[in-house]
């Protein structure tokens, strides 16, 4: 049974939701599918498009009325392509797909299927993400979350699936190759003899960079020999904070002990030489991919012990949570880890190929469903 699936959402930049569009796409190509997903684009796009998938470019996540007009251009879409299943994980994309299933007569709409990737404000419209026929959350933290927040929900279609690390590409244990360490060391030299502590992620005030600014110091401090990796790009828009980072840094006299080495497209590599990498979250995050490929790599995690994070270092290596907001606890750990490194498990459910066929699996049960859902 050859499937046509169609995934909406805003763009193809960087961030979790777009990585699992494009793991799933994959999945679905090599599988035999028909792999379609409209966005405004983005850096990934040629990426999708360059494993098979077919891409159109619409503004279905610009916030505007004018975006109301792409109801209708989707219904058509939809009828002429033949498509199967639906997947919105966005909430503008899940509301324009609605609107075009409602369009469509009821023998022949697609099975709608929508992801919480997040937690949204309570409200009507973050209301949509379930509303689908099916409804994955992608940890025990947003399936929680959708049973307190939306009561009227049918708990019987929200389905569990964890967000998963490709182990190929992040095996236990894994070392750089040589030219890139090589590299590295050239373009880092102050790094030499020191002990590498990493907070990946994008610079937003949310990710806890203030903490991390505030660990480092503590160690610094207590004569430690560590610095810190800020390895993350900011938005234009948050290039102001970024900024105050960076003074913040400046006025702790910290600027040997820090560095913001910006996006990077080589993160595996630099988590596997890093000694330990952080998780801040100021608010629980939905599940916490990261700190998961991190420990995937046996590079110890500590994390504070909140949202999906929390659920993956409870599996994977439990030592490594402090409480939300500990930044003190956290500094305490590490000097703990540096000592005494914690045991990882290698084995784990969070996997790449779990996540997948799943989420394939959860498209052929509900095919043939065909029936539009209402929020």
């Amino acid at each position: 049974m050859r499937l046509t699936v169609l995934q909406t959402l805003p763009a193809l930049e960087v961030g979790g939701v777009e990585r699992g569009t494009l793991e799933i796409a994959r999945g679905l190509v090599e599988r035999g599918h028909r792999s379609i997903v409209i966005s405004a684009g983005g850096r990934l796009r040629q990426r999708l498009c360059d494993e098979g998938s077919e891409h159109y470019n619409w503004p279905i996540g610009r916030k505007s009325l004018a975006t109301l007009a792409l109801v209708i251009r989707l219904a058509h879409f939809v009828r002429e392509n033949g498509i199967d299943v639906l997947h919105s994980r966005s909430r503008l994309p899940a509301w324009i797909s609605w609107l075009a299933l409602k369009k469509l007569k009821v023998a022949t709409a697609p099975a709608f299927i929508t992801t919480v990737h997040g937690v949204y404000s309570v409200n009507r419209y973050s209301q949509i993400m379930t509303a689908g026929d099916k409804v994955i959350a992608i940890s025990n933290y947003i399936r929680d979350y959708i049973a307190q927040n939306y009561k009227h929900t049918d708990m019987g279609k929200v389905r569990l699936i964890h967000r998963g690390v490709d182990r190929a590409a992040y095996p236990f244990g894994y070392q750089p190759e040589s030219g890139w360490l090589t590299n590295w060391r050239q373009a880092y030299p102050h790094l030499q003899d020191k002990q590498l502590i990493t907070l990946p992620g994008r610079i937003t005030r949310r990710k806890g960079h203030e903490d991390f600014i505030g660990i480092i110091g503590r160690l610094v401090e207590q004569g430690r020999p560590v610095h810190g990796l800020i390895a993350g790009g900011a938005h234009p828009k948050k290039r102001p904070f970024m900024r105050a980072l960076q003074d913040a840094v400046q006025q702790r006299g910290l600027q040997r002990h820090i560095s913001f080495i910006g996006h990077r497209d080589d993160m595996r590599e630099v988590m596997a030489v890093s000694d330990i990498v952080l998780s801040l979250a100021r608010t629980p995050e939905a599940f916490g991919r990261t700190s998961l490929e991190a420990l995937s790599l046996g590079v110890p995690v500590i994390a504070y012990d909140h949202g999906g994070a929390a659920e993956v270092l409870s599996a994977l290596q439990p030592a490594g949570l402090v409480p939300a907001h500990d930044a003190g606890g956290a500094a305490q750990a590490i000097v703990a880890f540096l000592r005494r490194p914690p045991a990882i498990r290698p084995e784990h459910v969070f996997t790449l190929e779990n996540m997948v066929g799943q989420t394939i699996a959860a498209y052929e049960q509900l095919h043939g469903t065909r029936r539009p859902a209402r929020p």
